[in-house]
């Protein structure tokens, strides 16, 4: 909620284990003005836009906050250079829109801008056309945001990279955009939505969309995934943002959609630094598209593929044929070749791309579609990341817009999301400048209160608070890859993470980050974890084991070759909370 002077109520954004249970008897007992299922980017930004216009909100995710496509993502705030060879630069304005918006005021503490490099091999033409390119890149959407573009001669490409290969390079280009911490804003914009008094919870299952007598939407069923009670959420209008799972939700609530979703699948792959020579990211043609060579704390982040999906949604799968195509894809623009051996970690999300149906009169062209298919319920489909934010404005304008055409809204006030900081982001300034100052009496490096600014921003406040009760949280994890205790402790009291894989992969990026895929760190994360929410040794081993077996399972899937076999090996071990109850 806000508090008078205007201040969000920052402790409601706790989404501890007490708050998911106030939050289940609300969801369970209350009738919400909007109930919004899906708690990805634009679930999570739906949530916020409703919340801060004064309607009463429900959300709910399957399984854990960004666990799926929202934590699988580029890491990139960006307009997308490939959308200017489209001539879509309407999109590519409204991409530098947000990516200024993030940058500077939203969430500056997520958002860094990240420096690339277009190396060029074609003198004249080339240069020419990638400079045409970015030139409009800097000025329709985002100038002031980021440094311009410079050109670069092959000595100064050179200079700052010098492991790209010198074979056909004749120059560059450096140009600017911006990285972020996927899963960590997603589950930002959950908390910030929370303080503004939207009742959220994971592990929660729709089964099944209610109707009255005339056929109107009025909620849904939903399966506690923890506990396996069943219940109803009584809602006036559904959102329904679930992504690639889109269609089955529209197909529970009825009615006939002008579109569908198809998901393709993106691969990236991560590389120590140490084996690229390079201070600056790459971008570089790939065979069929682009590709991004980023710098990711002490990684090269390197994607993505684009290659339709017609598997499983739950677990996407990387596959050998996918990790091939991107070594082979970078080593051509370097001086000396990665090879599987040099991959610490790979992971594969899947895009929900819009697909029309035969005389459809949606309007698809700004790469996102709403649509109310059945009165109540309103759909939220494509799109990217980086415009979750309009996403979510034209999502709740639709569910206004079907509120009101039946009597039950009125004086709804525009969306004003532009002007709401996440909640790390709040006396942001401030924090920084005390926590700097002070970082050592809490055993904490400069390097330490840096990491963790840049994980939570003025909650690191939080943070800090506990190292003052239980100074021991201040070591790193075994094997955690400089990651703190007090985060895994964080994890389950303020951020709603209830099994390990949530810490390691979302809360963190243990998963991806460490050559074991956070295997040693699993086994000391596990006990902090089952610490703080009372499990038994049983279910300590339970956790342990099935974490281990995941692992296990990804590894295999990444020597298969075909997208089938991939899937077949990934789905031997499923989400815990998908075979808990």
């Amino acid at each position: 909620m806000i508090c008078e002077d205007g201040r969000m109520e920052l402790a409601n954004s706790v989404l501890s284990p007490s708050q998911r249970e106030h939050a289940l008897a609300a969801l369970a007992e209350q009738e919400f003005d909007v109930l919004v299922i899906g708690g990805g980017v634009t679930g999570a930004g739906t949530a916020l836009d409703a919340a801060s216009r004064g309607l009463r909100v429900a959300l709910v995710e399957m399984r854990d906050w960004a666990a799926g496509t929202s934590s699988r993502s580029g890491k990139l705030f960006h307009g997308g250079l490939r959308y200017l060879e489209q001539f879509n630069f309407g999109l590519v304005r409204e991409a530098l829109k947000e990516r200024g918006l993030m940058l500077e005021k939203l969430c500056p503490h997520l958002v860094h801008p990240i420096e690339f490099i277009y190396p060029i091999e074609h003198r004249i033409w080339e240069r020419a056309y990638m400079g045409a390119g970015l030139f409009l890149y800097d000025t329709i959407g985002g100038a002031g945001a980021v440094p311009r573009h410079k050109h670069l001669s092959r000595k100064q490409v050179l200079s700052r990279a010098p492991g790209l290969s010198q074979k056909s390079l004749v120059g560059g280009i450096s140009f600017f955009d911006a990285q972020v911490d996927d899963s960590r804003h997603t589950l930002e914009l959950v908390r910030t939505a929370a303080a503004y008094g939207a009742v959220a919870a994971t592990a929660l299952k729709v089964i099944g969309i209610s109707h009255d007598e005339s056929g109107v939407v009025t909620g849904a069923d939903v399966k506690d995934l923890e506990s396996g009670r069943e219940f109803h959420i009584a809602a006036k209008t559904v959102i329904n943002a679930t992504g690639v799972w889109t269609d089955s939700l529209q197909k529970m609530a009825g009615g006939s959609s002008d579109f569908s979703v198809q998901a393709s699948k993106g691969v990236h792959i991560l590389v120590p630094r140490d084996r690229i020579d390079s201070e600056v990211s790459v971008f570089v043609r790939a065979e069929d598209s682009v590709m991004f060579i980023r710098t990711w704390g002490a990684h090269w982040l390197i994607g993505t593929t684009d290659t339709p999906w017609e598997q499983g949604l739950d677990h996407p799968a990387a596959s050998a044929t996918d990790i091939e195509y991107l070594l082979r894809n970078v080593n051509r623009v370097l001086n000396v070749e990665l090879s599987v051996d040099d991959i610490d970690g790979v992971y594969a999300g899947l895009r929900p791309l819009i697909r029309g149906k035969a005389g459809a009169t949606s309007d698809l062209s700004r790469e996102h579609a709403v649509e109310t298919s059945v009165p109540g319920f309103t759909t939220i489909a494509g799109g990217k990341y980086t415009t979750y934010r309009v996403m979510a404005e034209d999502v709740v304008n639709a569910a206004i817009d079907d509120l009101q055409s039946r009597g039950l809204a009125q004086d709804i006030p525009e969306s004003d999301t532009q002007n709401i900081l996440l909640i790390g982001a709040t006396h942001l300034t401030e924090v920084q400048a005390q926590l700097r100052s002070n970082g050592k009496t809490l055993g904490l490096s400069v390097e330490g209160i840096d990491h963790l600014l840049g994980r939570y921003g003025s909650m690191t406040r939080d943070l800090t608070s506990i190292l003052k009760y239980r100074p021991e949280l201040a070591q790193p994890i075994a094997g955690g890859a400089g990651y703190l205790r007090v985060e895994a402790v964080y994890a389950v009291t303020h951020e709603g993470a209830l099994h390990i894989d949530d810490i390691l992969t979302r809360r963190t990026h243990l998963s991806i980050e460490t050559p074991d895929q956070g295997l040693e760190a699993a086994a000391e994360v596990v006990q902090i974890m089952g610490a703080e929410l009372g499990w038994d040794q049983d279910r300590v081993d339970r956790e342990l084991t099935h974490y281990q077996d995941r692992v296990a399972a990804e590894l295999q899937a990444h020597v298969a070759q075909t997208d089938s076999a991939a899937m077949a090996a990934r789905n031997q071990v499923q989400d815990i909370r998908l075979t808990t109850v």
